[in-house]
């Protein structure tokens, strides 16, 4: 039975071989796989492919599940067959919500520590980073994105990968922005926060004291909140006008 955090990512990974896969590469992955017999088994999967069928995308996920059915490891030797084949990356979306034009000049590197996910940009997610002591922060903010009817995350609610620090790019990377509370110089903030701003993405900083945001991100505005009842209702207040400068083609003034 494929997991539930595996399912989406599975559609991801339909696409790029709905995208890329030959013949050629249908049978190299099965011979990789000994799933050779599932692939030449299935009545339409390499016939559509031949014939540019409407049903093809359909069949891609029949001959998955059956593969991942095989054995659940076959799952990132499927992922990793994919990123070893091409050499574009595979996941090729301008993902930098930081800008708001495409650059001319646009850079590509491969991180070390962590696996570029094969997950789309969601463009409803909003990201926070924060110190695992300040939930009235996240709670706040999470409830002006439910007013927004946007999604809000923070790490610790996903487990999809064997390291946290997976987990965690995961999200920024597919967040469309971030919300970092700075309060307390947490330094595992400031790491996540230097992930955010490398991939490009929206900051939204927020903090208990300004002394708290470091010198060298003193140029970007930080919401002050104070951490009683009124200040995270005001924070919410906030983070809502905020959010919708950000959003701007999804809501009306």
């Amino acid at each position: 039975m494929i997991k539930k955090e595996q399912q989406k990512e599975l559609i991801d990974i339909k696409n790029q071989i709905a995208k890329h896969f030959t013949k050629s590469d249908w049978l190299d992955l099965g011979y990789s796989l000994g799933c050779y017999d599932v692939i030449e088994g299935h009545s339409r999967l390499l016939k559509s492919l031949s014939f540019g069928d409407e049903d093809y995308e359909g069949n891609i996920l029949e001959v998955l599940t059956e593969i991942l059915k095989r054995d659940q490891k076959n799952f990132n030797e499927i992922k990793s067959y994919i990123e070893n084949k091409f050499a574009t990356p595979l996941v090729s979306d301008f993902i930098s919500t930081a800008h708001t034009d495409t650059p001319k000049k646009i850079i590509t590197f491969s991180p070390q520590v962590f696996q570029v996910p094969l997950k789309s940009q969601n463009d409803n997610l909003v990201t926070m980073m924060l110190p695992f002591k300040q939930q009235k922060s996240f709670d706040a903010v999470k409830n002006a994105c439910d007013k927004l009817n946007l999604d809000c995350m923070k790490a610790d609610d996903i487990w999809e990968n064997s390291t946290f620090i997976q987990d965690i790019f995961e999200l920024i990377f597919t967040s469309r922005v971030v919300v970092a509370d700075f309060t307390g110089k947490n330094p595992n903030v400031f790491y996540e926060v230097g992930i955010a701003h490398t991939l490009g993405k929206t900051v939204v900083p927020i903090t208990q004291s300004i002394d708290d945001v470091p010198t060298d991100l003193g140029h970007h505005r930080a919401l002050l909140y104070y951490p009683n009842e009124q200040g995270y209702k005001d924070l919410t207040v906030e983070i809502e006008k905020r959010l919708k400068t950000l959003f701007p083609n999804r809501f009306e003034f």
